[in-house]
């Protein structure tokens, strides 16, 4: 087992994840979880599509992987490191999962309804299924539910003069209460308004059923990534780095025929559900290389790597300044800003919150969020899981000494 040491590779590919995740969802931010794919609606130019297109080839559902994968490793890491310490680790992966909930629960309620807490809270009790597994039988469920959801995906999705209209109307609306409104009001929308879905019921029941097996293969490779050791000696796995970025331009091929071939083609699922992930391990791969041969005092490597160790944090973060840049009781900034020019804030929030990070850390070890979070694991103030009490000697009938046993 590899219990005692701590990856600041991962650590930095973590952060790297966490500036995609921003990146991604500042179109969401921008424009709503619906409206980022209707920018007509937004009057957007020719450069706003442009620009969209490519964030949706390189970004939009290749970073986010890049977090499950780095979920499915650390809850192995924790398991081999409680095991190696003689303690149970059911119980704490347990609390984790309910706090991972609870968390995501007050954010996507009371801060974004794009949360990602919430889901990986509830998917950690389906991968304890998997924690025990060898890292083969791993990566032969990732491979095949891969495979099968990719299948599954297969065809075209009709929509209807109604579902068109529906969605104009929410989007429209959107525009006006997310610009403009206050808090109780864009609360009130959120939780009120129907949703324009053009899916019957039975259709999305189905969907929310077999979520957790359309994003479990990168949860399962990274756990499988995990029991292999993989990322404590970046210096020594450069060759099988070289050998994982090659999924680089495959993925990238992928994701390109799907935005030429358009929403409209029956490929669209398929390519969708290999290129993003398949993205996002060539990009964990190319970016382990890149760590492997850089100096490590490099300030752009020392950044990701606080970024990574306050991922909590820093997520959460990302949610409050953006809100209070686009909502209408902030700036007021929805749907007005422009594609690029919200990709670059992307990049400006990111160094700010990096260099926020790295200042924390000169006097903190974790993050406020992380803190707090070890604090109900481990069921500890100090958020260090608690020792083992040694049993005490049993001495032997002359009362002089450990009994030898």
């Amino acid at each position: 087992m590899h219990t005692q040491q701590r990856s600041t590779a991962v650590d930095a590919i973590r952060g790297l994840s966490l500036a995609g995740i921003l990146m991604a969802n500042m179109l969401i931010f921008q424009y709503g979880i619906f409206g980022k794919d209707e920018l007509h609606y937004f009057q957007a130019t020719a450069l706003d599509q442009a620009v969209h297109n490519v964030l949706k080839i390189f970004v939009e559902g290749s970073f986010m992987p890049i977090f499950a994968f780095l979920f499915g490793y650390s809850m192995v890491m924790m398991r081999e490191s409680l095991i190696a310490k003689g303690l149970k680790y059911g119980r704490s992966l347990f609390r984790r999962s309910v706090l991972l909930i609870a968390l995501g629960a007050l954010h996507s309620y009371y801060i974004w309804e794009g949360d990602i807490l919430l889901f990986y809270g509830g998917v950690s009790f389906f991968l304890l299924l998997f924690v025990k597994r060898k890292p083969r039988t791993l990566l032969i469920w990732g491979a095949a539910l891969l495979a099968l959801m990719a299948a599954f995906s297969y065809g075209t999705a009709e929509t209807t003069a109604e579902g068109t209209a529906r969605m104009a109307a929410y989007v429209k609306k959107s525009i006006e209460v997310y610009g403009s409104g206050t808090y109780s009001e864009i609360m009130h929308f959120r939780l009120t308004e129907e949703l324009p879905i053009d899916l019957p019921e039975w259709l999305l029941l189905l969907v929310f059923l077999i979520t957790p097996l359309i994003s479990a293969p990168m949860f399962l490779f990274g756990m499988a990534a995990a029991k292999r050791g993989r990322f404590l000696d970046p210096s020594a796995e450069i060759k099988r780095y070289v050998r994982g970025a090659l999924l680089v331009p495959v993925a990238l091929a992928l994701k390109t025929a799907c935005v030429l071939l358009g929403t409209g083609s029956a490929w669209n699922g398929p390519l969708t559900l290999l290129g993003g992930p398949l993205l996002g391990l060539g990009y964990v791969y190319l970016f382990a290389l890149l760590y492997a041969v850089s100096p490590r005092k490099s300030a752009v490597i020392r950044a990701f790597e606080a970024v990574g160790r306050l991922s909590l944090t820093n997520y959460l973060m990302h949610s409050i300044v953006c809100v209070l840049i686009f909502y209408g009781f902030g700036l007021g900034l929805f749907g007005k800003l422009g594609v690029l020019p919200g990709a670059l804030l992307a990049v400006v929030i990111y160094a700010a919150l990096a260099t926020g990070s790295l200042l924390w850390l000169k006097r903190f070890r974790s993050g406020p969020v992380e803190r707090l979070l070890r604090v109900g694991t481990y069921w500890s103030w100090s958020g260090r899981p608690k020792a083992k009490a040694a049993p005490p000697p049993i001495s032997d009938v002359r009362g002089q000494g450990p009994a030898a046993l």
